[in-house]
């Protein structure tokens, strides 16, 4: 993941009218925290991080935050909306080192069209829509693509199958479902009947 830089203002005063005032100004208050650091608060242009994130895939971002003279290799680490307009309200900043692992809930997207729905009926069923990962912030995916076109009807996408980038793992318990191809209800309630006829005919 490459990093994009984003200016930001100290921000020395604190409290909710504080905070007001802030976003009134076209701006968005924030913090920037790491490990080792006390919590930097900053403000950052609400403009110029709306249109940051407007051209990302998700919220998931790398940023070289420049705050006065000093730049931090930063992520975004949480971003707080207001619930009925959706209006970014504050902005948490993840300090990371170039040379340290990070570990990030990245979201899941499916690519292309399974040759088991196309072809034999079945239904594409996404179970897991995120998944845990660990990689240097270099190469942090903001998304991890799953191609699901070779995909036959009764194929299941496990956890520990799905190819990522070199230099990231996923983390969790790898034989979770991801992706499922059911086959056709028709197929399978024909061959539920075609068991129960052997059955029958067998006790005979």
């Amino acid at each position: 993941m490459e990093a994009v830089p984003l200016s930001a203002e100290n921000r020395s005063v604190l409290g909710r009218n504080q905070m007001k005032k802030v976003r009134a100004n076209g701006r968005i208050p924030g913090v920037l925290y790491g490990k080792g650091a006390e919590p930097t608060v900053i403000d950052i242009s609400k403009k110029e991080f709306v249109r940051l994130v407007h051209h990302s895939v998700s919220e998931n971002v790398l940023v070289d935050l420049a705050v006065g003279s000093d730049v931090h290799l930063a992520m975004i680490q949480e971003v707080e909306h207001h619930p009925l307009t959706g209006e970014v309200l504050h902005v948490d900043f993840h300090k990371v080192s170039a040379d340290e692992p990070v570990v990030l809930i990245v979201p899941i997207e499916t690519v292309g069209e399974s040759v088991g729905v196309k072809t034999s009926g079945g239904t594409l069923e996404h179970v897991l829509f995120r998944a845990k990962v660990k990689a240097l912030p270099k190469d942090l995916p903001a998304v991890v693509s799953v191609d699901v076109t070779e995909f036959e009807a009764g194929h299941i996408l496990h956890l520990g199958d799905m190819l990522l980038p070199e230099g990231v793992e996923v983390l969790g318990a790898k034989e979770i479902p991801v992706i499922t191809i059911t086959e056709p209800r028709v197929k399978a309630d024909a061959d539920g009947e075609e068991a129960e006829g052997d059955d029958k005919g067998k006790k005979k």
